[in-house]
């Protein structure tokens, strides 16, 4: 298993360098893709966090209706 591990290391740091163009249609493609994603992991965090907030202030909103009905 350590000859394997090793091995794999040795073989991942070896590199061969690509003679290839990278054109600007390419690089604006990965930005957009690195902001959607960074975007939908805040999106998801924002759901995460408000909604449950936004129960609470409406159930706080709610008492204080049915205790201004009550008076």
């Amino acid at each position: 298993m350590l000859k394997f591990l090793l091995a794999l290391f040795f073989f991942s740091m070896y590199s061969i360098s690509g003679h290839a163009y990278v054109g600007p249609g390419m690089g604006g493609g990965l930005i957009a893709a690195i902001i959607g994603i960074v975007v939908a992991i805040f999106a998801a965090i924002f759901a995460l966090v408000w909604f449950p907030i936004k129960r609470l202030i409406k159930k706080i909103k709610q008492k204080k209706q049915d205790q201004k009905k009550e008076q």
